[in-house]
């Protein structure tokens, strides 16, 4: 949740930032007024128990003639106190559900508008050319024996896979690659689990307008996780961290779950828009003051895996109407799919500055000594829809792909996948 005192203090900068996101404004107005009848129902509840107390003390000191008298009065301020704590409660739970649904204050600098108001910041390397007709990665992919899409319809329906032979070394190098680059970086690597609580999924801010995006298991009350960021959010919930030595950080590998609601006809050709996939996840627990910098060291390192792998990419800056609930910036990286003749989103990274922390209550220790919301950001160091990318670039003319140096290490030496006999 966004923090009350910049609700009381600067409501201006809130206004700015739904305006940005083009999202209603008056809910900045709705959450100030709920601000205010919760502090007037809590300063009511304190006010009247207060009073209790002393009553109490002047009816154990009362004589003994006066005590009936006195009593009755207790019991019905005992009972004005109870409705006093109710209001305060439903008052409470009122603000939260309002000041719950505004986003994230977004960063300044961050375009306005939605999906298509982006702005590119750079691109990078060399698209590729080919004196021959290029094919698409699915037909490499069946070429090559590497991807079954067929049979993954018949087993699971609609955008299911397997990878197989080399497509599936392929994933799990290009993986392990992201790996050991995260521990070089000092990540601490995790497994995480895919089925989280409510109070997780709400925590991250996928409950909100992107719910129907989320797989639940109502009979659990249990959801499948798009994203190993949700785990990693709920890792520390509820605790304080010692960020004394530096930020903490985690590499998340997981498979990952997402139901694509609304995205019928978009991307229904082979790999690039499925249910289910895997991806490593990179999450940082870092002060507040060093959240942008942090941001730009997880865009660097993901740009030094797009980079290694041959792939030429773009990075952009994304609108703020495009930002999902918890994002306050994300930064893009886009490679180039040459059979579509345009760049696709391979991997994002978001600061999310104390927005879940709020949500889920983890904090640090100050210099002070005092607590406060620790900021936390994500980003993608690698997942199965790189195989598109990496397939369609590095093809060549008899439908062979030549093997990315950096992960040869990781398929045994081998430098070309070759079609199948």
């Amino acid at each position: 949740m966004i923090d009350p005192q910049l609700l009381r203090e600067n409501p201006d900068s809130l206004r700015r930032s739904q305006e940005a996101r083009r999202a209603p404004v008056e809910l900045v107005d709705e959450a100030i007024a709920a601000d205010q009848a919760r502090r007037e129902a809590i300063t009511a509840f304190e006010s009247l128990r207060a009073e209790q107390n002393a009553f109490g003390k002047s009816v154990a000191a009362a004589p003994a003639e006066e005590k009936a008298a006195l009593v009755a009065q207790a019991q019905e301020l005992s009972a004005r106190v109870k409705q006093a704590q109710h209001e305060s409660t439903a008052a409470e739970e009122e603000f939260a559900r309002v000041v719950g649904g505004l986003p994230n204050l977004v960063l300044d600098g961050v375009p306005a508008g939605g999906e298509a108001d982006f702005v590119t910041l750079r691109e990078e390397g060399t698209v590729p050319r080919f004196d021959f007709e290029p094919r698409d990665h699915v037909e490499l992919g069946e070429l090559l024996d590497a991807i079954d899409l067929q049979r993954g319809v018949k087993v699971s329906g609609s955008r299911f896979y397997f990878l197989k032979g080399v497509g599936a070394r392929l994933e799990l190098a290009i993986m392990n690659l992201a790996l050991d680059r995260a521990l070089a970086a000092g990540f601490t690597p995790m497994i995480t689990p895919t089925l989280v609580t409510p109070e997780v999924m709400s925590g991250t801010g996928f409950l909100g307008e992107h719910a129907d995006e989320v797989y639940r298991l109502r009979d659990d009350d249990l959801y499948l996780t798009g994203t190993s960021e949700v785990a990693l959010a709920g890792y520390h919930a509820d605790e304080i961290l010692d960020l004394s030595g530096g930020p903490l950080r985690y590499a998340g590998w997981s498979t990952c779950y997402r139901r694509e609601a609304g995205s019928y006809g978009k991307d229904t050709r082979g790999i690039i828009r499925v249910h289910q996939f895997q991806k490593l996840e990179m999450f940082s627990y870092v002060d507040p003051e060093h959240a942008v910098a942090e941001h730009e060291a997880l865009l660097a390192l993901q740009e030094g895996m797009l980079s290694a792998l041959g792939l030429a990419y773009r990075v952009i800056d994304v609108a703020a109407g495009d930002l999902g609930t918890s994002a306050a910036r994300k930064f893009d990286v886009e490679a180039w799919v040459p059979t579509q003749n345009a760049y696709r989103e391979l991997t994002s990274t978001s600061n999310c500055t104390t927005f879940q922390a709020r949500r889920l209550d983890t904090r640090y220790r100050t210099e002070s000594g005092k607590t406060a919301p620790v900021a936390t950001l994500n980003g993608t160091l690698a997942t199965t829809r790189w195989l598109v990318a990496i397939l369609e670039t590095h093809q060549q003319a008899d439908g062979s792909v030549v093997v990315p140096e950096v992960l040869r290490p990781y398929l045994g030496g081998l430098a070309l996948l070759e079609p199948a006999a």
